[in-house]
This record gives C-alpha cells, structure tokens and sequence, in this order.
C-alpha cells in the first residue's frame, strides 16, 4: 500500500474515533490551554515508551492506542492554535468535523513534501525512534511556550504538532494499523 492510502487508512481510524468522542464529550477540550496539551501529549508518548521498555501494560490500553491519542491530541493542539478564544468552548459537531479534516489534510501535505525530500526514511526506522523523536519534539514545545511563543530561527508550534502528528502516523503503519 502507497503512503498516502495508509496514512488516510490511519487518519480514518483516529478521525473516527475523535468524533465519536466528541459525540460524547462534546468538545470539552476547548478549555484546555495549549501547555496542557503538550503535557498530555508528553503523558501519551512517555507512556509508549516506558511500554516499549517495559513491555508490560497494567492498565490494558497498548501502544497503539496510545499513538492514536497523539494524533488526536496533536489535531487539537493545532485546531486550538488557530480557534479564537471568543468562539467558546461548545463547538458545532460539524465544524469540528470539518476542522479535523482541513488540519490533517495541512498535515498530510506537509508529511508528503518532506517524504519527498527526505526518500520515505522513516520506513526504515525503528518504531522507538519515532517515540523518541515525538518526545524530542515536545521538548521543543515546551521550551518554546516557556519562551511565550517566540523563536529565533526555529519552527513554531504548529509545525512541531504537524511532525509529532505525522510521526504518530508512521509508527501506527509501521505497527500494522493501516492494513
């Protein structure tokens, strides 16, 4: 299967998921300030990699979900990015649906610009190096929302969830997930 039809398989699984979330939830993560998210998201991938470690899991939810949870994670850290504060907290079920869509779709662009550039590398990679890499990634943001936002010559937030989002991606096909 190409990239691209298993990248849309596994964003297919997650966007399903998120929105059948959202149809219990409703979109409660809308309080939810973007260094919250990054912590969630540090959770999320430490815990992939203390399983990876570990190879054990005591509370029954695997690696895999856990990686599902960094996209989705990494969808709403980006939807919250660019959400104005003034339009609340309940947003419409159809407009988040829309959102999801037109962030992954940014996303999946950019993941194919630079599988261009850089010859599908991460197929070669092992699945813990994508884990350590998300974790570097969050490292990024946290220092950049230590510094309020502000870089000298590096990416911003967005593109740091963008990689995290795609790497969470690679490791779901990698793992099977996109069959």
């Amino acid at each position: 299967m190409d990239t691209t039809a298993s990248y849309n398989n596994v964003i297919t699984y997650c966007k399903d998921l998120f929105l059948k979330k959202t149809k219990d939830y409703g979109t409660a993560w809308r309080i939810m300030r973007p260094s919250s998210i990054t912590d969630q998201l540090y959770i999320k991938a430490q815990r992939i990699r203390t399983l990876e470690i570990k190879k054990v899991s005591k509370v029954g939810e695997g690696i895999l979900d856990e990686y599902v949870a960094i996209v989705n994670y990494c969808v709403i850290a980006i939807m919250q990015l660019e959400i104005p504060e003034e339009d609340g907290e309940n947003l419409d079920f159809d407009r988040v649906d829309q959102l999801y869509t037109e962030k992954v779709n940014e996303t999946r662009d950019l993941m194919l610009a630079k599988n261009h550039d850089y010859g599908e590398a991460w197929r070669d990679m092992r699945i813990s190096s994508l884990t350590d890499l998300i974790l570097m990634k969050l490292h990024r943001v946290k220092q950049i929302e230590d510094n309020q936002g502000q870089t000298l010559v590096s990416e911003g937030l967005k593109a740091n969830y963008q990689d995290m989002l795609n790497y969470a991606v690679f490791a779901l096909i990698k793992s099977g997930l996109a069959q």
